[in-house]
């Protein structure tokens, strides 16, 4: 009998065991969440995002929707005990830098990092480098020689890390000079696009794929909307790499006693888009090491 009741008890504490297991998930020793995420995950990156950072940190992470945390953000975090948020797109981000500046502040899904002073705050943002693009095409394309590259002084700074003599760089101010710049464009190999949202308006998009297709000058895009539309190829950022990147971060922050050291960094890993009608519209022979390297080819 006695041992029927231990053998009852004992069953007893693992069932308790097991339905504790879902609420500590995420957490640290304490039973206190360490990271919170502000995201909406109604959006595909904000999901793979999170995915990402998950596997790093091998646990669940509590997920709040940014309408969620409006105002209240930072009980939230009081709340959970929380170490670090990490905010998933401009929204989020906007809540995040009112937190006090003993909270980590992690950020990404911004195309370009926003300017900040609040200390203790460092991300990801998704515009790709020059050198990527200049990489895969002295690879796989060579015959592209002259690559231009027009864009505002501001985004070119951030994201043109390439040797002076790969590319010829225009720097322009508005949609106008944008579009008259690549019209009067003289022996260009191919026009390379920034992430420059205020410069690309459908308008001077139309303006620049008829430049594109008269010429014969293939445009190099940031996204695979690009792509589809008219664009050679593309480099977009990976999200779960870069959930992994931050998942990465974050730990490294928790572990740190000192205030984590500001800075923003670009995308590490990237998904390769191929318009295959475009490359044979203007003649381009794209390998087929090139096209096995592709994440989709169009059409």
């Amino acid at each position: 009998m006695n041992r029927l009741l231990i053998k009852k008890n004992q069953f007893i504490r693992f069932v308790v065991l097991l339905l504790a297991v879902p609420c500590i998930c995420g957490a640290d020793a304490r039973g206190n969440n360490e990271v919170l995420v502000v995201g909406d995950t109604r959006l595909k990156p904000v999901v793979q995002v999170i995915a990402g950072i998950e596997e790093i940190m091998g646990r669940k992470v509590v997920v709040y929707a940014p309408d969620e945390v409006d105002g209240k953000l930072a009980s939230l975090v009081e709340q959970h005990a929380a170490r670090a948020v990490i905010a998933l797109g401009r929204p989020s981000i906007d809540q995040a830098l009112t937190l006090p500046p003993s909270v980590i502040v992690l950020y990404d899904l911004v195309v370009l990092p926003p300017p900040i002073d609040r200390p203790n705050t460092a991300g990801m943002y998704m515009g790709t480098p020059i050198r990527e693009y200049l990489h895969l095409v002295s690879t796989y394309l060579p015959h592209l020689k002259n690559i231009c590259v027009i864009a505002s002084p501001g985004v070119v700074r951030l994201l043109n890390d390439a040797d002076p003599s790969q590319v010829t760089v225009y720097e322009v101010t508005n949609t106008y000079e944008f579009v008259e710049t690549v019209k009067n464009l003289e022996k260009a190999d191919a026009v390379l696009l920034l992430p420059d949202l205020s410069l690309l308006t459908n308008k001077a998009l139309e303006e620049i794929y008829l430049f594109s297709f008269r010429e014969k000058v293939p445009l190099l895009g940031i996204s695979k909307k690009h792509v589809r539309e008219g664009s050679l190829f593309a480099l977009e950022f990976d999200p779960e790499s870069s959930g992994r990147s931050l998942g990465m971060m974050a730990e490294a922050a928790l572990k740190q006693q000192n205030s984590m050291r500001n800075q923003a960094l670009p995308p590490r890993h990237f998904n390769l888009y191929i318009n295959r009608n475009t490359a044979d519209k203007m003649g381009i022979a794209v390998p087929e090491a090139m096209l096995k390297k592709a994440t989709q080819v169009y059409p």
